[in-house]
This record gives structure tokens, C-alpha cells and sequence, in this order.
């Protein structure tokens, strides 16, 4: 039963930091894919169109602020496997706390990619 606890703490501990390196932008600079052509939006010409450095930073801001959020919980989820019983190897607060992890690094892949 000790093996799988390290097993799984072990998984944690290698994936999760690997999964957050996976969504940062720079990490996929091979894997780029061909953007289809929008076609062009008649638009009001006296509204004022948005400055896309402030949309950027804002980006940025978040996206750091997520990365945080998502390193805490992680690290929560591996002391929390670490003191689990054997008996009790997967529950329901673990499993949130994934879901949670999960929907998070979604949020800061789909932040990253604009």
C-alpha cells in the first residue's frame, strides 16, 4: 500500500509541474495550427476599439495569478495524498481538489493561447 502512495505522490510531483510547462507558450513552438480566416466584421467606426497591449498584460496578470493558484493547490493535493490512509485512497475532497487543479490549468491554457 506504501508503493502506491508514492506511486501517486510521485505522479503529482512529475506531472503536475510538467502539465504547467506544457501550457506555458514558448513550450509549444513546434505545435502551431493553421488559424481559419475570419471573415471581416462590419464594424461601428466611431467605437472606440480596444488597445491590445492592455488585453495583453491583463492576460498576463491573470495568468500569473492562476499559475500561483494552481502551484498552491497542487501542493495541497501532494501533502494531502502523502498523509492519506491507505483505505481512503481516493476521496471526495482529493477528487474536488483535482477538478479544481483541472479546471484551472484549462483556464490558463486558453488565457495563454489569447
Amino acid at each position: 500500500m506504501k508503493s502506491r502512495r508514492k506511486f501517486l505522490a510521485s505522479v503529482v510531483a512529475v506531472g503536475v509541474p510538467a502539465g504547467i510547462l506544457s501550457l506555458l507558450p514558448g513550450a509549444q513552438a513546434g505545435a502551431k495550427r493553421p488559424q481559419n480566416p475570419q471573415l471581416p466584421k462590419e464594424e461601428d467606426p466611431s467605437a472606440p476599439k480596444p488597445d491590445p497591449k492592455l488585453i495583453l498584460e491583463a492576460n498576463q496578470k491573470e495568468i500569473k495569478k492562476n499559475v500561483e493558484k494552481l502551484y498552491d493547490l497542487a501542493s495541497e493535493l501532494k501533502a494531502e495524498v502523502e498523509k492519506t490512509d491507505s483505505v481512503h485512497v481516493l476521496s471526495v475532497a482529493m477528487l474536488r481538489k483535482t477538478d479544481e487543479i483541472e479546471r484551472l490549468a484549462k483556464e490558463i491554457r486558453s488565457r495563454a493561447k489569447g
